[in-house]
């Protein structure tokens, strides 16, 4: 084996990279989960805030409030 070609090569050698470590393997776990929730939840839905109705995806819906939810969490308990 070359120098060139460095310590792992081809498809396994990149896939026992990927999932060197348990971080990595929950990541990619809950990247395929992620994925899994996306496409079961594409239906469209009609979301009504006060006078507005707009129809979008309902994961994409769901993870609008997710984010929201998140910087609500990140306002209230930041440290000062």
């Amino acid at each position: 084996m070359s120098a060139a070609r460095g310590k792992h090569s081809g498809f396994r050698g990149g896939m026992r990279d990927l999932v060197s470590t348990p971080g990595r393997v929950a990541g990619l776990i809950l990247f395929v989960l992620a994925l899994i929730f996306i496409f079961e939840n594409m239906q469209q839905v009609g979301i009504r805030l006060l006078f507005w109705e707009v129809t979008m995806p309902l994961w994409l819906a769901l993870l609008g409030m997710g984010v929201v939810g998140a910087l609500c969490g990140a306002l209230l308990f930041r440290r000062h």
